[in-house]
C-alpha cells in the first residue's frame, strides 16, 4: 500500500491510501485486521462488493439515487483504546455510553469521510430495555439465553480506514487520544499534550499502515492474488437450519398476534423466527460470501471475540450529517426471481398492496413521533413514502423522514429517542416489544438492533439489523421476521420469513441446490445440546 498527500503534523493524522492491484482492498485490509480484538467493518456492500471504485454514482449500475447516496462510504477500524460491554441483567449502560460520546474531541477535517474516529459498535435489540424498565422489565423472563451475546458493546476508536466508493479514494485516519481522554478528565488543550496526542497518533498510524502493508506482500504470492468470496467448494454442505418454532407454531403465534391486535392492544407487531445450524465455516469466510451473495448498502461485520455478527442489512436506522437526521424504515417485502418481467409484476403488486402500505405508513407515523422528542418543532417531514427499492434476493418497500435535532441534544439522545428502530417491534411501539418478548422463546440479542458509529465532530450513522447473523458458541443463529397486522395471513407470514432468510443461507450454500422453500420444521435441540458446544469453530482465523 502506498501512501500519497499525507498530512502528518497535525491532528487527525491523515494518510491517503492508494490501492494495491489485488482485487477488493477493503477486503484485503480486513482480512489483514484478523486477531485484533474489536475489529468492526461498517461495509456498503452493494457498490464495494466487486471491488469497484469511483463509480459515478449517476452510472452505477442502475442504482437509485438513494442507495447510491447511502453506499458511498465504507469504514474498518480495531483494537479500541476502550470497550463499553454490558449484558441485558447489567446496570444500564446508556449513561455512560452519553458520557463518553460527550467526550470525544471535535478534531476533524470536513473534506474527509463523515466517520473519522470514535465510538463504534453493537446496540443489540435489549438494550431497549433500560429505555423502558417499568413496562419491559420481567415480561422477557420466560426466554431461554442459550446464545447469549451482549446488550451494549461499543468501542472507542482512536483510528479508522474511510473508503469514498464515488471517488475511489481511501485514508487512515489517526486521532491519537487513548483511553483515560474518553472515560475521565477532559482532553487537555496545553501544548505538551497536544504534542504527545499528535506523537500518539503518528505511532499508531504507522502500525495499521504496517500491518496492512506487510498483508498485502504477502496476499501478493497467494495463487491468484485474490481474496476468496465464496466458501470453498470441497466443504460438507451445512447442515439444514432448526428454527426455535414447529412451523405450526410459528402460524399460532401469528394468529396470536392477530388476536392481540383486533383486541385492540397493537396495530402491527414484528414477529420473528430464530434459525440456528453449526458453524460451516469461519465467521470471516461467511462474511466475505455474505456481502457477494448478499450485497446491501449498511452491511456490518462486528467481532465481539466470544461471537461476531454478519450484517447485509438493508435498512438504515438513524444518520445524523451536521444536525440533521434522517430514518429509512422498510415494511413490505417481495422476493426477487431473477426474471425482470415477473419482477416488475411483484413490485407492482408490492405497491398495491393495501396491507403493506398500511403496515409502512404506520412505522413512518411511528418514526415521525419518535423524532419529534428530540427534533425542532415543524422540522421532521416525510421525504420519501412507499417506494419500491431493490435488493439482491428482495425488493422492499421503502419510506425516509428527516429532521433537524433540537439545540442541545446530541447522538445518544437521539439513539435514546428513537431505539429500537419502529420497523423492528411495531405500534405502539412499547406494547409491540411486550408482545414479541412474551411470544419469542428467545432473546434477539444483536437481531433488530444496531451497529454503527458516533463520530468525532458529532456525525452519527447506525443500521438496523435485519438479514444478520451472529456466530457465538459454535452456532449461527439467523432470525427472520415480518410485520404482523389485522390482515396477515399465517402462512405467507412464515413463507416471508424464509424468502429474507435466502439471502443469507446462499451465502454457504457452496453451489448445492438453492430453493426458497423452507426445511420441514423441527423442534428446537435440548439446552444440553447447545451447552455442549464448543467456541473453537467460531474463533479460528
Amino acid at each position: 500500500m502506498n501512501t500519497t498527500s499525507d498530512r502528518l503534523q497535525s491532528i487527525p493524522v491523515v494518510h491517503a491510501l492508494q490501492r494495491s492491484g489485488l482485487g477488493d482492498d477493503a477486503a484485503h485490509w480486513f482480512a489483514a485486521l484478523a486477531g485484533l480484538p474489536g475489529r468492526i467493518w461498517l461495509d456498503s456492500a452493494i457498490v464495494a462488493a466487486g471491488g469497484k471504485w469511483g463509480v459515478d454514482p449517476s452510472v452505477r449500475r442502475g442504482t437509485p439515487d438513494a442507495l447510491a447516496r447511502l453506499s458511498r462510504y465504507s469504514f474498518l477500524s480495531a483494537d479500541p483504546v476502550c470497550r463499553l460491554v454490558a449484558d441485558p441483567t447489567d446496570p444500564d449502560p446508556w449513561p455512560q455510553l452519553k458520557s463518553w460520546a460527550d467526550r470525544l474531541p471535535n478534531t476533524t477535517d470536513p473534506t474527509l469521510p463523515p466517520f473519522q474516529g470514535g465510538l463504534a459498535g453493537l446496540i443489540g435489540y435489549e438494550a431497549g430495555r433500560w429505555l423502558e424498565t417499568d413496562a419491559l422489565g420481567a415480561v422477557h423472563q420466560h426466554q431461554r439465553v442459550d446464545l447469549p451475546t451482549p446488550a451494549i458493546d461499543v468501542g472507542v476508536y482512536d483510528w479508522v480506514i474511510a473508503i469514498d466508493h464515488w471517488t475511489g479514494k481511501a485514508w487512515l485516519i489517526s486521532q491519537g487520544f487513548q483511553a483515560d481522554d474518553i472515560q475521565g478528565s477532559e482532553i487537555e488543550k496545553r501544548d505538551g499534550d497536544g504534542a504527545l496526542r499528535l506523537e500518539r497518533a503518528r505511532q499508531r498510524a504507522d502500525a495499521v499502515l504496517h500491518r496492512v502493508q506487510s498483508y498485502q506482500r504477502l496476499s501478493a504470492f497467494v495463487a491468484g492474488q485474490r481474496t476468496p468470496a465464496v466458501l470453498p467448494g470441497d466443504r460438507d454442505q451445512p447442515a439444514a437450519p432448526v428454527s426455535n418454532f414447529t412451523g405450526p407454531g410459528f402460524r399460532d403465534a401469528v394468529r396470536e398476534v392477530v388476536r392481540r391486535i383486533c383486541a385492540g392492544d397493537s396495530f402491527q407487531v414484528n414477529l420473528a423466527q430464530r434459525l440456528t445450524l453449526p458453524m460451516p465455516a469461519d465467521a470471516q469466510e461467511i462474511y466475505l460470501a455474505l456481502r457477494q451473495s448478499n450485497p446491501a448498502p449498511f452491511a456490518a461485520f462486528y467481532d465481539g471475540e466470544h461471537y461476531q455478527v454478519l450484517s447485509s442489512s438493508p435498512e438504515g436506522f438513524l444518520q445524523l450529517r451536521g444536525g440533521t437526521v434522517e430514518t429509512r424504515p422498510i415494511k413490505g417485502t417481495v422476493a426477487r426471481t431473477g426474471n425482470a418481467l415477473t419482477d416488475q409484476e411483484l413490485a407492482s403488486e408490492l405497491l398495491s398492496s393495501v396491507k403493506d402500505r398500511a403496515e409502512n405508513i404506520m412505522i413512518v407515523d411511528l418514526m415521525r413521533n419518535d423524532l419529534s422528542r428530540v427534533c425542532e418543532d415543524e422540522s421532521v417531514e416525510v421525504t420519501q413514502l412507499c417506494q419500491v427499492e431493490k435488493y439482491q434476493c428482495v425488493q422492499h418497500l421503502v419510506s425516509a423522514v428527516c429532521g433537524r435535532l433540537k439545540s442541545g441534544v446530541a447522538a445518544v439522545d437521539l439513539l435514546q429517542a428513537c431505539f429500537p428502530g419502529g420497523s423492528v417491534t411495531g405500534a405502539p411501539k412499547i406494547e409491540a416489544m411486550r408482545t414479541i418478548a412474551e411470544l419469542e422463546p428467545h432473546p434477539r440479542g444483536a437481531y433488530c438492533g444496531s451497529i454503527g458509529y458516533l463520530s468525532c465532530g458529532g456525525n452519527a450513522d447506525f443500521n438496523i439489523l435485519i438479514r444478520t447473523m451472529t456466530a457465538t458458541k459454535g452456532m449461527l443463529q439467523i432470525p427472520v421476521g415480518g410485520g404482523i397486522t389485522a390482515k396477515s395471513d399465517p402462512v405467507a407470514e412464515e413463507q416471508e420469513t424464509w424468502i429474507k432468510a435466502q439471502g443469507m443461507l446462499n451465502a454457504f450454500a457452496s453451489g448445492a441446490e438453492q430453493t426458497d422453500s423452507p426445511p420441514a420444521a423441527v423442534e428446537p435441540p435440548a439446552p444440553t445440546i447447545w451447552d455442549g458446544l464448543k467456541l473453537g469453530a467460531v474463533n479460528e482465523r
